[in-house]
């Protein structure tokens, strides 16, 4: 096992106020537990301040960090160099944005842009059903919550929609997902809104089932699944 490897780096770069982009090289030797993100940082300290990128909580949670390395989407808080050579059979790396918004600069894209179909499907309860008769709170049962609760952990990274077939017209995996958890939860009476959402020509209609968004989620949440369930109106 090595203990220290020599990584190359092949980064997407975005200047805006020349609009000019290029790729440009990194070479780094890197612990094998280093993180993506400290590749980054190392590149930042050492070889050049001006390499933009965003990360946050660095923890696998905010969903903030993804990019595309070698093409795959994911969150590069939670990619080891060690695990990504293993993966990928590799120690040269092409680093990139995700694709579901305008880049602003280097590795940072646009994520206002980005949760516009989030926004738009209401990712909150909309008309939320009367109070339990005994006290102040909605008590959901254990057995309805099984239904959709491995939904509820998705952070939106976006890695989901990036690796999506579909990505023009359609409100992307992650929106839909957003859309569906509350199709399902008891609290949610705004049923037929869903519903409207769900099956206009931006949603299910427009999936492909390719299953993609499934095998990239950072959460190992089955979306696929779940958007099967809406096409087949199972819920």
């Amino acid at each position: 096992m090595f203990e220290e490897y020599e990584i190359t780096l092949m980064i997407s770069r975005y200047d805006p106020d020349r609009q000019r982009s290029w790729v440009q090289g990194y070479q780094l030797a890197a612990g094998r537990i280093l993180r993506f993100v400290d590749l980054f940082q190392k590149i930042n300290d050492e070889q050049d301040p001006t390499l933009a990128w965003r990360s946050s909580c660095e923890h696998g949670q905010c969903g903030t960090c993804g990019m595309r390395i070698n093409g795959k989407p994911l969150l590069t808080c939670e990619l080891l160099v060690e695990n990504a050579v293993r993966l990928f059979k590799t120690q040269t790396f092409t680093v990139e944005p995700l694709t579901v918004a305008p880049v602003i600069r280097d590795l940072v894209i646009n994520m206002e842009e980005a949760y516009e179909q989030v926004h738009f499907v209401k990712p909150y309860i909309i008309e939320p059903a009367a109070e339990h008769l005994e006290g102040d709170e909605y008590r959901i049962s254990p057995r309805e919550l099984e239904a959709y609760v491995e939904a509820t952990r998705c952070i939106n990274c976006f890695c989901c929609a990036t690796a999506c077939v579909t990505q023009k017209n359609y409100f992307g995996p992650n929106a839909m997902l957003a859309n569906i958890v509350r199709l399902m939860d008891p609290r949610e009476t705004a049923n037929q809104e869903r519903m409207d959402t769900l099956y206009s020509n931006k949603g299910t209609p427009r999936c492909r089932t390719a299953q993609a968004c499934s095998f990239v989620c950072p959460k190992e949440i089955d979306i696929a699944h779940f958007i099967a369930l809406a096409k087949e109106g199972n819920f």
